[in-house]
């Protein structure tokens, strides 16, 4: 059903083509606080550091729970009636989200909910949350909200914790949705994470810097496809590695992370030493490799016959000498310091 409603929803563009000027300020939010369409993370961040430094420095950061497996169909079909008349594009919509969504990775068939991954759902996510946005607007707030990540900005702890209540009360009761107490709250926006970044404090401003959580992330990437136990060739993982550093550095290049590059790439180096000392197994193979790398005979057989564990003889002075950041670049590392810059 979910295919059929997808090619059937491809025929009729020329029909949704000429509602799509009426749909597209729910593309995000109107008006100088909302994120016009076509807007990315970056210029979230960016309009956010903007409110902090004009002095809105409490956030109230509202987390709407299981966000795609809650929107309740009525409620959002209401809305989208309200921009598109066309009954068919209604009904191809309506098909669209009756066709299920995935629960323990089965295909459920519920009443609530909006199939994730699809092309409408994006859209969907902003018409039921433009209500919100209108809201905000209506109370004169500084808001930033992308897809369903939204935090307020306000001048003082009592006015968030004011602002907190009331917009949990009308999520819950006008738009039908469920706000997750545990993971909402109110802080400073130097300890709340917003699109993956945080902010710090300067002498002269507030800048924007990588939350730690990201910072966790990525290093739990590299550590997999670092891992002894993956039966991947070094040029495969060089490969892996340079998608991920590459991807990764793009998102978050608006970020002051100069020293956490460095960070980065002293671990990951360390990681793919760890590699490559793993890959020789034997004793035989590694006095030899040592060698090969220019290490003399009597030092080349002492480690070569180390008990030390992996992790640990990849940090000494032998491998760092032999796996210089020069040999790795030329093997195939493709640093995080290098992509920054």
């Amino acid at each position: 059903m979910k295919d059929e409603t997808l090619r059937g929803f491809l025929d009729l563009n020329n029909s949704m083509e000429t509602q799509r000027k009426q749909t597209t300020s729910y593309e995000g939010c109107s008006q100088e606080r909302r994120l016009e369409a076509g807007r990315n993370a970056h210029q979230a961040v960016n309009k956010a550091k903007e409110y902090i430094n004009d002095g809105y420095t409490w956030v109230v950061d509202i987390d709407l729970e299981k966000y795609f497996d809650t929107v309740q169909h009525d409620k959002l079909m209401s809305l989208v009636a309200r921009k598109v008349q066309d009954k068919r594009v209604l009904k191809l919509i309506r098909a669209y989200l009756n066709s299920g969504v995935m629960i323990d990775d089965l295909i459920k068939k519920t009443d609530e909910g909006c199939p994730q991954g699809g092309f409408l759902s994006p859209l969907l996510s902003n018409i039921m949350l433009d209500e919100l946005d209108k809201e905000l607007e209506k109370r004169n707030h500084k808001f930033c909200r992308y897809a369903d990540d939204n935090q307020i900005y306000v001048r003082s702890r009592k006015a968030a914790e004011r602002v907190m209540k009331s917009l949990t009360a009308f999520i819950e009761k006008k738009l039908k949705l469920k706000v997750n107490t545990t993971k909402s709250a109110v802080g400073r926006p130097w300890r709340r994470k917003f699109l993956g970044f945080s902010f710090y404090r300067t002498k002269d401003e507030v800048r924007v810097r990588v939350h730690p959580k990201s910072i966790k992330k990525i290093k739990a990437k590299i550590k997999e496809l670092t891992s002894r136990s993956k039966p991947w060739t070094m040029k495969y993982r060089f490969k892996k590695l340079k998608q991920t550093i590459t991807g990764w550095v793009s998102y978050y290049k608006i970020a002051d992370m100069k020293s956490k590059m460095r960070d980065l790439d002293q671990w990951t180096r360390r990681r793919i030493r760890m590699c490559y000392w793993k890959r020789w197994k034997k004793v035989k193979t590694r006095f030899r490799m040592l060698r090969k790398l220019g290490i003399k005979k009597p030092k080349a057989w002492e480690y070569a016959n180390t008990r030390k564990v992996y992790w640990r003889i990849s940090n000494s002075q032998i491998l760092a000498r032999t796996f210089t950041n020069q040999l790795l670049k030329k093997l195939g590392y493709f640093s995080f310091t290098e992509r920054y810059a």
